[in-house]
């Protein structure tokens, strides 16, 4: 049975209702888990109400910002964690960005700043959380990430968000090896194209969704519940034998040749 009981979880990248993270972080509590939250600040202080109350019924006991470009911010969410938990069982890495003229037109007009930025926030923000999560994962633990197929093949319109999920993915290799001794697995979860926020801004997300629902052998895409059920079972210990690898959620599309 999965039972997350006595599991403290970091849950990051939730943006609103159709988050896939917020679809993790409600199959995590479901299973047991305690959760602490973190939200991108905004000088408004928009993310900050629209997060809180949507993770409310979840009763998480941190809840932070924490925009991983700003490092003192990322120290300042794990020193919370040190205090208030001693210890992190599982972190959920569901964060990417791109400028929204990157991710259409010719993938040579990148400009330097919006590919660094992209590589940035996208791929080496697992880096810099799983270094900070290591002491903390006192008694081992799952770091888990998510990725989408333009990461390993052409995707219209995916662009550099596609050579930053190909960083993500070897980056998840990396850090399973590196951390294995210490019995902290790390996977990465590729789904299905799902309408969210981060997802609206790649061109033609609608007709990506209609090709997957046509080709997959499910005939459908998935849900964020669907991605938060693989996420429960990679952060439990039905999982204890899988480390380094990418699963795809996505309805069977990725095995299709045409």
């Amino acid at each position: 049975m999965l039972d997350l009981t006595g599991k403290n979880a970091l849950v990051t990248g939730i943006a609103n209702n159709r988050s896939i993270a917020w679809g993790i972080a409600q199959q995590l509590h479901q299973a047991g888990a305690n959760l602490g939250v973190t939200y991108l600040p905004d000088p408004k202080g928009r993310f900050e109400k629209k997060v809180g109350e949507l993770v409310a019924p979840l009763n998480p006991t941190i809840f932070l910002p924490c925009d991983v470009q700003d490092y003192e911010q990322i120290d300042a969410t794990f020193s919370t964690i040190a205090e208030k938990w001693d210890k992190l069982d599982i972190l959920i890495h569901c964060l990417a960005f791109a400028d929204k003229e990157d991710l259409s037109g010719e993938f040579s007009a990148t400009s330097r700043e919006g590919f660094n930025k992209a590589l940035e926030i996208s791929a080496y923000s697992l880096i810099g959380l799983a270094k900070r999560a290591k002491p903390l994962m006192k008694e081992g633990g799952s770091i888990i990430t998510l990725s989408y197929i333009g990461g390993v093949k052409v995707v219209p319109n995916y662009n550099v968000m596609g050579v930053a999920k190909s960083a993500l993915e070897m980056s998840v290799r990396y850090l399973a090896s590196e951390l294995g001794s210490a019995n902290i697995r790390v996977n990465a979860i590729s789904a299905g194209p799902i309408r969210t926020l981060a997802s609206s801004a790649v061109g033609g997300i609608l007709d990506m969704i209609r090709h997957v629902e046509e080709i997959a052998p499910l005939k459908r895409t998935v849900t964020q519940i669907e991605v938060g059920n693989t996420a429960a079972f990679l952060s439990s210990n039905l999982a204890s034998g899988i480390t380094g690898q990418v699963i795809y959620v996505d309805a069977g599309y990725e095995i299709m040749g045409m």
